[in-house]
């Protein structure tokens, strides 16, 4: 790596971590891209190299094991100037909570709690010490608005969020200059939905989001060092106003969604 700004991005074989790659090589950064599927890291890292000149690794690992978590901790400590930690990586287990197969819930979990905190504090070690550096949790709108059928998607997100909440008011209590973000978009089109085999034609167009512009939203918000970053208006909108309703009527909205999804 060079003396250029340094991203670290996991799930970056598509959708949002895809996207953070293009956005951030096209501010002048170096990448290190991870994710399962290598061959789609390799034609990404070809492609943005040719396009911005930049110098992008490649690490498989499957941040849902023990392994692949230790061999992207091994990198970030091998890189003394790591200016950004994008925890990305993530998927959904459809169904309601007691009829999901145990061992898909437990590795949704490893993926969206265990590898962000070590990935954060591995990356925190170095930032705080150089006092810069920005990392992006993305995590979800479904933290504020519950939907019956994805508890357990919906409790490992709120978990991020609130992680990235307190280290963000530990920063700000010790005035340090590095940034983090709770990134909570709603319904984005990428194929996140397709592994799950959700119907799209369920969630009505105007709630789709362009992973472009969530990445946009993300990437602007950081420079203004904003925590809970909630692309769009119409989710700021609803997020505010569950806040106002009663729960009694938050919930009885909730359920309805979930019988109206088909998650029984």
């Amino acid at each position: 790596m060079t003396s250029r700004p340094v991203a670290l991005i996991t799930g970056a074989s598509a959708g949002l971590g895809a996207e953070f790659a293009r956005a951030l090589a096209a501010r002048g950064a170096d990448l290190i891209l991870t994710a399962r599927r290598e061959e789609r890291l390799v034609a990404l890292a070809r492609d943005l190299d040719a396009r911005h000149g930049t110098r992008t690794e490649v690490v498989a690992a499957d941040l849902a094991t023990d392994a692949g978590v230790a061999a992207v901790e091994a990198r970030i400590a091998a890189t003394p100037k790591l200016d950004w930690l994008i925890n990305n990586a993530g998927y959904g287990v459809p169904g309601r909570f007691h009829s999901a197969a145990i061992r898909d819930l437990d590795r949704m979990h490893r993926l969206h709690v265990l590898a962000p905190l070590h990935l954060t504090h591995a990356a925190l070690r170095g930032m705080v010490a150089r006092d810069c550096g920005a990392i992006v949790n993305v995590s979800s709108v479904i933290s504020f608005l519950p939907v019956a059928g994805s508890a357990g998607y919906a409790a490992s997100k709120s978990w991020l969020h609130v992680l990235s909440e307190l280290i963000y008011l530990e920063l700000r209590s010790s005035r340090s200059g590095v940034r983090i973000q709770s990134l909570c978009p709603g319904y984005t089109i990428t194929e996140f939905h397709d592994v799950i085999s959700m119907n799209r034609a369920l969630i009505p167009d105007f709630l789709w989001l362009d992973a472009r512009f969530v990445v946009r939203e993300s990437l602007a918000a950081v420079e203004r060092n904003e925590l809970l970053v909630i692309p769009s208006w119409k989710y700021r909108f609803m997020v505010r106003a569950a806040k106002l309703l009663p729960r009694s009527l938050v919930h009885a909205l909730a359920a309805r969604t979930g019988r109206r999804m088909g998650r029984h």
